[in-house]
């Protein structure tokens, strides 16, 4: 079932909602559809339609707040089982073919402030060129699908994750202690572009929707503490959020794996409200969480994508946990990431239809269902 825009902010930040939302985040992982079309899965069930999935439509607000201008991506190598290309930062990159949906960087532009500077004007906002930033007729566009209930949304680099784009995990963290300057000048360059662009366009359109990628954590917890949150990422989150929420912007939604807890606190005061996908293999509990934050944080995923491999009681038992009635406010429900290899296309099936069972959802209509991808 397909979503107003309204109805999906009111959901997210607690307004009331006449319905649960159920939905597949993010898709199939690379190798999943061999295997389900070896048990016979339809192509509507590879395209996840025949599940009749709710989502809502996006569009995108028309500014470019990261790198602007990159390397044209090519290939350099390619065999037949893996490829080797530059990508937009001028990294080469390796893609395992079949099994990864990302390609593993094998450099990084940025090793200290001298190759930063190097590649810093890409992503600096050019005040004799405001425009080269933002697509006019694409902020148009959004206007009118906004009006048609069509979410619209922006998105800003990662306090965390552009640094670990451009030096790597390992020299970001490090980056903290032995070079803050380089750093702050990286956070506080991506803070202005950020302002200067949404700036402009939040006058003529109205953004619901501000999201950021980190993908800053493990099982074992986020790559960056509470400490470097406050100092570094929190007063680029505030400077966006704070301009954009006093324009009519509901939702600040964050993208980052593994368990995060030990930083919620600290996104949730630099703006934060809505966070995904949740991953319980790394000890994130979406019930937990709700007892903790109530109506502060909102949460899309949260559901073991794992337990699908497992037996029918283990699914069941995961989805009598996750929906339960107290649930079912402030959140998108779904699996916690792409649905895994290995995962039986009967088990998925009885998944879907008993989650929309417990949540009082109608049986899912093969013919007429529809599905969109819901990570932003």
């Amino acid at each position: 079932m397909r979503w107003d825009r309204e109805e999906y902010i009111s959901l997210l930040t607690y307004g009331g909602s006449e319905r649960p939302m159920f939905t597949e985040l993010f898709g199939l992982l690379q190798g999943l559809e061999r295997q389900w079309r070896e048990q016979g899965a339809s192509d509507r069930e590879i395209s996840l339609e025949a599940f009749d999935f709710d989502y809502v439509r996006t569009v995108w607000c028309g500014g470019e707040c990261g790198l602007l201008g990159g390397y044209t991506p090519e290939t350099l190598e390619e065999t037949a089982e893996y490829v080797i290309s530059r990508d937009e930062y001028g990294r080469r990159s390796k893609l395992i073919k079949g099994v990864a949906s990302l390609a593993l960087p094998l450099e990084y532009p940025v090793r200290d402030m001298q190759s930063w500077l190097e590649i810093k004007p890409k992503f600096i906002f050019d005040e004799n060129n405001p425009d080269a930033r933002i697509d006019w007729e694409q902020v148009e566009l959004a206007k009118k699908e906004q009006s048609k209930g069509v979410l619209v949304y922006a998105a800003i680099p990662g306090g965390f994750d552009l640094p670990r784009e451009l030096m790597g995990d390992e020299l970001a963290c490090i980056c903290y202690y032995e070079n803050p300057e380089l750093m702050d000048d990286i956070v506080r360059t991506i803070t202005h572009t950020a302002v200067s662009v949404l700036s402009r366009i939040s006058e003529k359109l109205t953004i619901d929707n501000l999201t950021v990628h980190e993908d800053m954590a493990g099982k074992n917890g986020p790559l960056a503490g509470p400490k470097q949150v406050y100092e570094f990422i929190a007063p680029y989150y505030r400077s966006v959020w704070d301009m954009l929420r006093s324009r009519g912007t509901r939702l600040f939604s964050q993208d980052s794996d593994g368990n995060i807890e030990a930083v919620i606190p600290a996104f949730v005061e630099s703006g934060l409200n809505v966070t995904y996908p949740c991953e319980p293999a790394a000890g994130m509990d979406i019930v937990a969480l709700r007892k903790q934050y109530g109506n502060k944080l909102a949460f899309k995923g949260g559901i073991d994508k794992h337990v699908l491999r497992g037996s029918k009681a283990g699914i069941l038992k995961e989805l009598e946990y996750k929906l339960q009635p107290a649930m079912r406010e402030g959140n998108v429900f779904g699996l916690d990431h792409r649905i895994t290899n290995n995962t039986p296309l009967v088990n998925y099936r009885y998944y879907v239809k008993t989650a929309r069972e417990i949540l009082g959802l109608k049986p899912a209509d093969p013919k007429n269902g529809s599905w969109e991808r819901m990570a932003f």
